[in-house]
């Protein structure tokens, strides 16, 4: 059974509508069913002081350090206009495949929906967001959410939420560690997702250096996912922030041909390629690792609206209104 494969363009695009068009018919051409950008906007940065300097025990950090005004420059350099956004989607429509973009603000949603979006991705560190599913929900007929670095109980409400709904939706497990070594996959995780959603998938962060960059999205196919993201580049790994975890277009290709492989076909493969099964499964509950806790420390809560009304931020998980 071949997978759904979802090329996520990230930032490796670098703001510039030439790459976007490149990596769209290049993904489109070795098999990416859905193409994906990521609306983030520079004004949606949410300041918080404590991330200006870090915070450091010793030699372990307590807190990242990620200063506001060298993220906020970074990031509007790499803002698109709607009218590049609608030219995405002209793109993807062109190459046909589904065009899809991730919402990191709630003032974003009706913009998105306006924009002609129909299927929307929400990253990891909302999927406990629970004002930010509601809303969406309400908005978008097909919603991908990402769990990683959520906890368990955080994922069975967005369910129960999204069972209200009566609108598609999929879990994609991911490990939020950039990139992810192979002893913290976890894949089991894909199996406790089929709890909460028969379309479960795989959101892959691991190295894209080397012959084994496909092993974690492949492993997961053998371990049942159904979906497959992963970051794309068509520039160097040195580029762009993501690209040390994002493959080449061409690649896509190596994954979608193997989740055409019988299990057993698939079996013999993965161990061919010297890495045990069982390290690769680990386990389906886990507590969140140290890294994955700073990673949630900052992006939980990295972008927020602005409510005219109450004149202050309002984050993803806030019932107040924008």
């Amino acid at each position: 059974m071949s997978i759904k494969y979802i090329a996520e363009l990230c930032q490796n695009h670098l703001g510039k509508i030439e790459n976007i068009e490149k990596m769209v018919e290049e993904c489109a051409f070795y098999g990416a069913k859905i193409i994906k950008l990521q609306y983030i906007l520079s004004k949606n940065l949410s300041h918080r002081p404590e991330f200006d300097f870090g915070l450091k025990n010793k030699k372990k950090i307590i807190i990242i350090k990620r200063p506001f005004k060298d993220e906020f420059k970074r990031l509007k350099k790499l803002e698109l206009n709607d009218q590049e956004i609608k030219k995405f989607i002209k793109i993807c429509e062109r190459n046909k495949v589904q065009p899809s973009i991730t919402c990191f603000a709630r003032q974003d949603i009706q913009r998105l929906r306006d924009l002609g979006f129909k299927t929307i991705k929400i990253a990891s560190y909302d999927c406990g967001s629970f004002q930010l599913i509601r809303e969406v929900s309400k908005k978008f007929n097909n919603l991908i959410i990402s769990t990683g670095a959520t906890y368990d109980n955080e994922i069975k409400k967005t369910f129960e939420i999204l069972k209200k709904s009566k609108k598609n939706f999929s879990f994609l497990h991911c490990v939020t560690i950039y990139p992810t070594p192979f002893k913290h996959l976890n894949l089991s995780r894909i199996e406790y997702l089929k709890k909460y959603s028969n379309n479960v998938g795989y959101s892959d962060h691991s190295s894209s250096e080397g012959k084994l960059k496909n092993l974690a999205s492949m492993a997961a196919v053998f371990f049942g996912a159904k979906i497959i993201e992963r970051h794309i580049r068509i520039l160097g790994t040195k580029d762009s922030k993501d690209g040390p975890v994002s493959i080449q277009p061409k690649d896509i290709k190596e994954v979608i041909e193997f989740s055409k492989l019988s299990g057993n076909d698939q079996k013999i493969y993965l161990k061919e390629m010297g890495l045990s099964l069982n390290l690769l499964k680990g386990k389906q509950i886990r507590p969140l690792s140290y890294e994955e806790l700073l990673n949630r420390d900052y992006y939980r809560g990295r972008f927020a609206s602005f409510s005219r009304e109450n004149k202050r931020q309002i984050f993803n998980w806030d019932e107040a209104s924008i």
